[in-house]
């Protein structure tokens, strides 16, 4: 299972990268504009992905995380979110590079945002930060394709082609 985790978030990372440097190159009203999307527009919605990753990492730490609702109000403007995302990410390599089977099996307790208590494993935890930025990067995606810019590609197999770890 870790070694498996080590490859999910190396591929997030890389794939919000990816994401990331298509959406500088918007205008930035581009970024701000309303969109039938889940946050309403690509940098809340960017932001919302980026606060989620910190509360899993907070409760991975088992630490408060701080947040009072899973959209926040102040979004930062997009380098510096490029730059909290990029550390951010770095944080869940490093986490499941240090991550051996016993631990990822290790049941975490949290409390949800909205209310209700938890549980998962520290993997569920990282495959659905993981898991959670793909569904994201869609919404985000669905409007470059709306706005005729061509999307980066950004599935499993690209990165495993790119990244040279075809078996």
């Amino acid at each position: 299972m870790s070694s498996h985790l080590r490859t999910l978030t190396r591929y997030k990372a890389w794939a919000n990268e990816r994401l990331y440097d298509t959406v500088a190159k918007l205008p930035p009203e581009e970024l701000l504009a309303k969109r039938p999307i889940f946050a309403g527009n690509i940098l809340r919605t960017l932001n919302h992905v980026h606060a989620m990753d910190l509360v899993w990492k907070a409760h991975l730490q088992g630490v408060p995380h701080g947040f009072k609702a899973r959209v926040p109000d102040e979004v930062p403007p997009l380098a510096e979110l490029t730059e909290k995302q990029r550390q951010t990410d770095q944080w869940y390599v490093a986490y499941a590079d240090a991550l051996d089977d016993s631990s990822a099996a290790e049941t975490v307790k949290f409390t949800f945002i909205g209310g209700g208590d938890g549980a998962m494993t520290r993997a569920e935890m990282v495959m659905h930060a993981v898991t959670h930025g793909i569904y994201h990067r869609g919404h985000v995606t669905a409007v470059l394709n709306l706005l005729s810019i061509q999307p980066p590609s950004t599935d499993l197999p690209v990165y495993v082609r790119e990244k040279g770890q075809s078996r």
